[in-house]
């Protein structure tokens, strides 16, 4: 289900369909710190596969963010970014709005992200350390994307 949100000139969508996956692609090979030198292929296997938000302002596509989930139980927020030209005026804060806003993500059991310094920025949303970390576990095969 497609929703769309205009907040004085930016729109907010959730329309997969309107995506430029070039400039996430790039964003994410040569900007992120997560998702270093990441193929093309593997950034459309994702976008595929999870919820998808966009923001755009004049039809030029300025922050991104995913989330991966069943839409019952558990969703996972990802690759979450805002073009540097527009970060300070509050595209983010809007854009997590946007996402908590879905009704696809309402009464799910854990909602998890992971962030290596956006911390109070989450918060605002109810995000918090885990709180039983020992129960988690992971496998990381790698570091990031071999180019």
């Amino acid at each position: 289900m497609n929703y769309t949100r205009v907040n004085n000139d930016y729109i907010f969508s959730n329309d997969k369909s309107k995506l430029q996956v070039k400039l996430i692609h790039n964003f994410l090979s040569n900007e992120s710190y997560w998702a270093k030198n990441i193929p093309v292929d593997t950034v459309e296997k994702a976008i595929k596969g999870s919820l998808c938000y966009g923001v755009y302002h004049h039809e030029k596509q300025i922050a991104f963010a995913r989330v991966i989930t069943d839409c019952a139980t558990f969703a996972y927020l990802a690759d979450v970014f805002v073009i540097e030209r527009y970060r300070g005026v509050g595209v983010s804060k809007q854009l997590m709005n946007f996402i908590m806003d879905d009704c696809q993500l309402k009464n799910l059991r854990r909602f998890m992200l992971a962030t290596k310094d956006a911390h109070t920025l989450y918060e605002k949303y109810g995000f918090k350390s885990l709180s039983t970390p020992e129960r988690f576990m992971e496998i990381k095969p790698f570091e990031t994307y071999s180019k």
